[in-house]
């Protein structure tokens, strides 16, 4: 099974040097340009959106994610276009950045920040998934998820881990049924984890309003999706490395390089990266991971 999706060029042949504050220029990205490649749109979401603080934020804006994601497609927006296999894969790495990022909010005892990542799966996930399932020989697991939900919103530390500990054992047997269906498992890793730090991009474009970053669960989303992807190109990288060091190594470069707009789960009130140039750092991963697929 090899779905190899065509590359996504975030900025076309073209990157954003610098920022709009300093002044940026745009630079070549490569020696050959790509014609016709057209620099998408690096504005941010409308300045008149109300800014949510995040300490008192979370029903409020999550209610406001929810109609959005109702709305137009959310997270899966996009997603729908992908071949199916690497759909599913995308839709399974996205559950998971929503639980890696809750669960760090949970263990800084961050409970009503945590919550609406534990309810994104369902919202805005699993309908997706669910009629894909059966093909996977994965039985539902919506149950687990909103006992895990619950908990959270309960915030009944002594039921977590097993809560927890059910949904991460339903993603297990998908983790184990791609594979066994996937001929080149690490470039289809890789391959999936592109699409997951993709969907991140748009993320972290919803969180950062007027230089601020207004939507906290917005920043938190796209933390966990990046934190994901380096986890399952982690998850093989010896086989990775055999195949072209150099490019790994440009991928990991990107990463550390990403990482650092989200300093921590709790998001800093101004930016440490505006979104083109979070957009200029995914792109230059892709095209590394390219030589990888």
């Amino acid at each position: 099974m090899k779905s190899r999706h065509k590359i996504w060029l975030g900025v076309g042949a073209f990157v954003a040097v610098g920022t709009a504050a300093s002044g940026g220029v745009l630079a070549p990205l490569t020696a050959g340009a790509l014609s016709g490649v057209r620099v998408p749109d690096a504005s941010v979401a409308d300045p008149a959106a109300p800014r949510l603080r995040a300490d008192g934020l979370l029903l409020a804006q999550h209610a406001e994610h929810g109609k959005q994601d109702a709305g137009e497609g959310g997270e899966s927006k996009g997603i729908a276009n992908l071949p199916p296999e690497l759909a599913f894969a995308t839709r399974i790495a996205l559950l998971r950045g929503h639980l890696l990022v809750g669960d760090e909010l949970v263990k800084q005892q961050q409970w009503n920040a945590a919550l609406p990542h534990f309810l994104h799966p369902t919202e805005e996930l699993y309908g997706d998934l669910k009629d894909t399932l059966e093909q996977y020989k994965v039985p539902p697991f919506d149950g687990a998820l909103k006992t895990l939900a619950d908990v959270v919103k309960a915030r009944k530390g002594n039921d977590y881990a097993k809560a927890l500990k059910s949904v991460n054992d339903a993603l297990a047997l998908a983790d184990a049924a791609m594979k066994e269906r996937t001929g080149d498992w690490p470039g289809f890793v890789i391959e999936a984890a592109v699409e997951t730090l993709k969907t991140a991009t748009g993320e972290y474009k919803e969180a950062v309003v007027d230089g601020k970053i207004a939507k906290p669960v917005e920043y938190q989303d796209a933390r966990g999706f990046i934190w994901q992807a380096e986890r399952m190109i982690d998850s093989v990288a010896p086989e990775l490395e055999k195949k072209n060091a150099p490019a790994l190594a440009e991928v990991r470069a990107g990463l550390a390089e990403l990482k650092k707009a989200f300093p921590s789960a709790m998001p800093p009130r101004v930016p440490v990266k505006d979104y083109p140039a979070v957009l200029v750092d995914v792109s230059r991963i892709e095209l590394a991971a390219g030589k990888l697929m």
